[in-house]
């Protein structure tokens, strides 16, 4: 993959909303993401192995191997996305959020709604606690096993 595409990927990605991205070209794939601190990382990946020669000052790294983006260390339970589509918080834009951070919350409860294909999925708690964190945002789009929530 062209150096240049990742750097405009990058550019993309720091000027929107959106908190990672991946791209498959063929054999090679690039995931970027943006952690908590703001921070950009990018992972590209193409055959072969990884050595020191294949890091950049960028962070760039080449690696045949399948990376995992980690999230910084969660006490509780992740509520991940079961598909790709649009977080919605509320069932509504005038109505009140299904759930807010402190909220106690029982399994089964409806915490949020992901439209795909023009389908509102209503997506509920699979533990019982208190919503500690919440990892999206509201009208954004997110991805197939993207965390949503941190539940306590």
């Amino acid at each position: 993959m062209d150096l240049r595409k990742v750097k405009k990927l990058i550019e993309l990605l720091e000027q929107s909303a959106v908190s990672e991205i991946e791209i498959h070209e063929g054999e090679e794939s690039v995931r970027i993401s943006r952690h908590s601190s703001g921070a950009t990382q990018t992972i590209v990946q193409v055959p072969g192995n990884i050595d020191s020669s294949q890091m950049t000052p960028g962070g760039i790294v080449s690696s045949k191997q399948t990376t995992e983006t980690v999230l910084p260390e969660e006490t509780g339970h992740v509520v991940t996305s079961p598909m790709v589509g649009i977080f919605y918080l509320s069932p509504s834009p005038e109505a009140p959020p299904f759930v807010e951070k402190g909220q106690t919350v029982a399994k089964g409860d409806v915490i949020c709604i992901i439209e795909a294909m023009k389908i509102m999925n209503q997506i509920e708690a699979d533990t019982s606690g208190v919503v500690s964190k919440i990892l999206a945002e509201n009208g954004e789009p997110v991805e197939y096993g993207q965390p949503l929530f941190v539940i306590s």
